[in-house]
């Protein structure tokens, strides 16, 4: 269990790293949508993750002279890299391709209710009460607003794709928590998370140089390389290590804030760049998806110590 600072000024800290992670997430979406539109997805998942690892793994490798990880500990990553960053990062980069960067971004916020569904249903470790039931109805109909407001606007086998990938995604994460939940690692979460960005950086080249036609990387414009540059420097390192530190200078409720903030962030970045749609009933069924969320998360945090969107570290 973390310890966290109470004192005014490490509380003030981990707002502005709070507000930081919040931020950067949500407009992660909008990089990555930018990005796939010139380049293939997996292509730009995997340079992204190269890149963002290389920097965590080289920073504790050769500056802080942390040890290799041991077998154990690379099996444990292994299986974290394929959970979080192929699945869920992979295919959420791709669903990017295909359906609204809102869309894509509220349906990545629904993975705390397919993690209680999943403990529920394999683990017997979660019990649905009435205020849990009430937040998987609301978080399922308010999807169900948004998809109803987009469809007819995206009738084609694209637009059912994306979804499938981004729920495919979204259960990557689920199960990757699951699976932290379940199994640690005694080791620092930055340099595991850099393992995990580099192991899956392979894989997804194996994929995607193998399956589809990629750009070469001579040829990828600029500003496609600046979009990777945000999501290297801003999403994957500046952003995640605010988020640990929110993690240990607020209070669990407050720290789990970023998650119901960032796909409102992607919606209206997308709205305003990318001049996205975005209606009264987009956002009102966002909302209503996000308060579901909230719901499941309180009802959980009532019976476990740590609410499940802190099951990321």
């Amino acid at each position: 269990m973390m310890m966290q600072d109470q004192s005014p000024t490490g509380k003030g800290k981990g707002y502005l790293a709070l507000l930081t992670t919040s931020l950067v997430w949500g407009t992660t979406w909008v990089a990555s949508k930018v990005g796939v539109k010139e380049i293939p997805a997996l292509q730009m998942a995997y340079i992204r993750q190269f890149l963002a690892g290389l920097l965590f793994v080289g920073f504790f490798l050769f500056y802080k002279k942390l040890p290799l990880p041991s077998r154990k500990q690379f099996k444990w990553i292994t299986v974290m890299a394929i959970l979080m960053f192929v699945f869920a990062n992979g295919l959420s980069t791709w669903s990017l391709k295909y359906i609204p960067t809102g869309l894509a971004a509220l349906i990545g916020a629904l993975y705390p209710l397919s993690v209680v569904i999943i403990e529920w249903l394999f683990f017997k470790s979660q019990r649905i009460g009435g205020l849990t039931f009430l937040g998987l109805l609301l978080g399922i109909a308010g999807i169900g607003i948004v998809f109803y407001e987009n469809v007819f606007h995206h009738l084609d086998i694209g637009y059912f794709i994306g979804l499938g990938l981004s729920l495919v995604a979204m259960l990557g994460w689920s199960l990757g928590t699951v699976f932290l939940s379940r199994n640690k690692a005694n080791m620092n979460p930055y340099f595991g998370t850099g393992w995990q960005m580099l192991i899956s950086s392979v894989i997804l080249f194996i994929f995607a140089e193998t399956t589809q036609p990629t750009v070469a990387i001579t040829a990828i414009s600029l500003k496609v390389w600046a979009m990777i540059f945000y999501l290297v420097i801003f999403g994957s390192v500046i952003s995640f290590v605010a988020f640990i530190y929110s993690m240990k200078k607020l209070p669990p409720a407050v720290s789990s804030l970023y998650a119901y903030i960032n796909p409102l962030v992607a919606m209206l970045v997308a709205a305003l760049v990318l001049k996205e749609k975005l209606t009264l009933n987009i956002l009102w069924g966002s909302l209503v998806t996000l308060v579901g969320v909230f719901l499941v998360n309180y009802s959980i945090k009532k019976n476990k110590p740590t609410p499940l969107v802190e099951a990321e570290i």
